[in-house]
């Protein structure tokens, strides 16, 4: 069974900040089963999460702070009203993973947010960007040393692309991690960093060896492009297009 496809928000960022009813109706249209927030609401989260059930998409994670100190409640109480499982810490400075230390602040974050998540029978994830996947000086990977000191109930949404473009096979990760790793972003371009992304089939990912090794592990499948070197809306269509035809993803419309 192929994972449903959902779209990180962020993709269409600009599109959202001037007509965020208009850009999710055209997602939906596309045919993505689901959504992933990045803090963009339109007029409130409430009125965001009313129009995604309308629309019939799912929000299967949202980007997010931790839920720890002052922004607990709000963190919590925004995954409540979009009716989501998942807060994925989407990003943390890129010196932190160049000492052990560093690493091992940033799993004591995450363990100590996903104890609060998980009394609220959610989850906690981290989503990865390249550097946490540039060598240490003794050649071990900052990321697996963040998956071992992570509690075994913390998840990770494995960014494919800044592992390829780290210079790492994004499947040997992936089969590391196996049903840890519930939420793969996919997104695609020549995997060169100050480079802009394509759509998804016009790059140099694999896409058939990453959906693959992550056969019956994969929740979702979420396309994202930091950056597009096209039409962002077109990429995102095309992006969808090429997943589904190719009987990688499962869209409302495949």
């Amino acid at each position: 069974m192929t994972a449903p496809l959902a779209l990180q928000l962020y993709t269409l960022r600009s599109a959202l900040a001037t007509d965020f009813t208009g850009t999710i109706e055209a997602v939906a249209k596309i045919g993505y089963v689901g959504v992933e927030t990045a803090g963009v609401y339109g007029d409130s989260v409430a009125s965001a999460a009313k129009l995604f059930r309308d629309l019939g998409l799912k929000v299967c994670a949202m980007h997010s702070s931790l839920p720890l100190g002052d922004d607990k409640n709000r963190v919590l109480d925004t995954a409540a009203t979009l009716g989501t499982d998942t807060i994925v810490l989407a990003w943390m400075p890129p010196d932190t993973y160049t000492t052990i230390d560093g690493i091992k602040s940033v799993a004591a974050r995450l363990n100590e947010a996903d104890e609060v998540v998980r009394a609220e029978g959610l989850h906690i994830a981290y989503h990865n960007h390249d550097f946490e996947f540039f060598p240490l000086a003794d050649g071990s990977l900052p990321h697996r040393h963040l998956s071992q000191l992570c509690a075994p109930t913390v998840r990770f949404e494995l960014d494919t692309y800044w592992i390829k473009t780290a210079g790492t096979d994004p499947t040997i990760i992936i089969d590391e991690l196996g049903s840890r790793a519930p939420l793969l972003h996919l997104k695609d371009g020549p995997a060169r960093r100050g480079v802009p992304m394509t759509a998804i089939g016009e790059g140099v990912l694999d896409f058939e060896a990453i959906v693959k090794a992550s056969q019956g592990r994969a929740d979702w499948h979420i396309v994202e492009m930091d950056e597009c070197a096209t039409d962002v809306l077109e990429a995102v269509r095309k992006s969808y297009d090429y997943l589904t035809s190719h009987h990688l993803s499962q869209g409302k419309n495949s």
